[in-house]
């Protein structure tokens, strides 16, 4: 089922290790091409033409694109008691990690007198996207609202996709979610329409200053289409796992864990580096068995069958290491002797794993870290989202007259250097005033 790529005995630089590695062909440029009109019609249009995009892509019209209170309030009112405690204590454990993660303000003085500080604003507004695929997503509603939340945003708009099944309405579950984290903004659209509808506004619906969450290639097109009108967190692609695993690890831990995430979309990557082939024997053995009995078998099979899935042998756990590194996995996890010296070895990866009761699934939901993460190799530059995604550094110059005189001379230097007189002649008011 899953392919192979033998690495052992191979010397490989960081170009040709990225060239090999397996990746789902997802071609954003082609769909900005396809979104690009969408966009402009919404911007023109507005809510009108957010409401017959929904009917043409989505098979049906919501009967309004706000969602109403009653139909939120109903939808907590109806989801199920082990639904209910279970989206409770994750937003706790999430809300707590991410609370925490709110960098302080900080002051420093670089010289007697001359102070620079630092302070993190929250934007004012932000728009969430929910995606409403092949399966629902209340712990998207969860990551995006709780980030933003710990962040200060006064402001938070949700979209999500109608549903055919739910009469052109929100999911409930997707309700359910908005309504415990007291969200009472929720507009039923989805897709390019939706990034549309946030970065643009309509009558009644204010725009927004960010844009976050997942969603298909033409909701990743549409968010590059506006970076720039609005900040956007990232471009997500279809979801990954890799697993670094060795001799040490239970195949039927790791088997499971790559299925887990092939589940999710026919694009998804499953990727296994081992140094250990009779690991990867056996791993598969155990995938081909529990693909069999899972649910969504045909997408799985394809997910796990495609080139963005593989198993690469090492030939030891440098390489295994330096493999991970050149993947930069959405998630990786770790099962291997030691394996918290070898995650402290890894620079590119979306969220790390450690260890064989750290599954990504926990973080998928409960571990309290935040499972909007980057793509595609993009952790090799990018982090998941964070508070940090709707914050704003502020920087504050404070000098005294004194400090002031101590270093102007030098300003003047670079500003003549530079050729902008006009530049020094402001600090040369000052100076000449004493």
């Amino acid at each position: 089922m899953l392919s192979r790529i033998d690495l052992r005995g191979r010397d490989l630089s960081a170009k040709e290790l990225r060239d090999v590695m397996p990746r789902a062909e997802v071609d954003v440029a082609d769909a900005l091409a396809v979104v690009a009109p969408i966009l402009a019609d919404v911007r023109e249009r507005g809510a009108d033409a957010v409401l017959e995009y929904g009917e043409r892509f989505d098979g049906v019209r919501p009967p309004s694109l706000r969602v109403g209170a009653r139909a939120l309030s109903d939808a907590a009112a109806g989801l199920e008691p082990a639904v209910a405690e279970a989206l409770h204590e994750a937003i706790a454990r999430v809300r707590t990690f991410h609370e925490a993660t709110v960098p302080p303000p900080t002051r420093v003085e670089v010289a007697p007198g001359a102070f620079v500080s630092q302070r993190w604003v929250p934007v004012d507004r932000v728009g969430l996207y929910v995606p409403g695929g092949l399966a629902v997503y209340p712990s998207s509603v969860v990551m995006n609202v709780v980030a933003a939340q710990a962040a200060g945003v006064q402001s938070i708009a949700v979209t999500s996709p109608p549903q055919r099944a739910h009469g052109g309405q929100v999911h409930p579950t997707i309700l359910a979610a908005c309504a415990l984290l007291g969200v009472t903004e929720v507009y039923a659209a989805g897709g390019a329409q939706a990034i549309g509808l946030l970065a643009y506004g309509s009558d009644g619906i204010d725009p927004v200053d960010v844009i976050t969450g997942p969603g298909n290639v033409f909701v990743a097109a549409a968010k590059r289409a506006v970076n720039g009108t609005v900040g956007i967190d990232a471009e997500a692609g279809p979801t990954e796992i890799a697993v670094i695993a060795d001799s040490t690890a239970r195949a039927e831990y790791v088997a499971a864990d790559l299925l887990s995430q092939a589940e999710h979309d026919p694009m998804a990557g499953s990727v296994l580096i081992t140094d250990s082939e009779e690991l990867a024997d056996a791993v598969e053995t155990a995938l081909l068995r529990r693909a069999d009995e899972t649910r969504h078998l045909a997408r799985t099979k394809e997910a796990l069958s495609g080139r963005q899935s593989a198993v690469i042998l090492t030939g030891g756990i440098d390489q295994s290491v330096a493999v991970a590194n050149a993947y930069g996995a959405e998630h990786l996890e770790i099962h291997t002797e030691n394996a918290n010296d070898v995650a402290q070895r890894i620079t590119s990866a979306g969220a790390i794993f450690v260890g064989e009761y750290s599954p990504v699934p926990l973080g998928d939901y409960l571990a309290g870290s935040n499972h909007v993460l980057p793509t595609g190799g993009t952790a090799r530059f990018a982090s998941g989202l964070g508070v940090t995604a709707f914050l704003k550094a502020v920087a504050i110059i404070d000098y005294s007259e004194a400090a002031l005189q101590e270093v102007g001379e030098k300003v003047i230097a670079l500003a003549e250097a530079e050729d902008l007189p006009a530049h020094g002649e402001a600090i040369k008011a000052r100076l000449e005033r004493n």
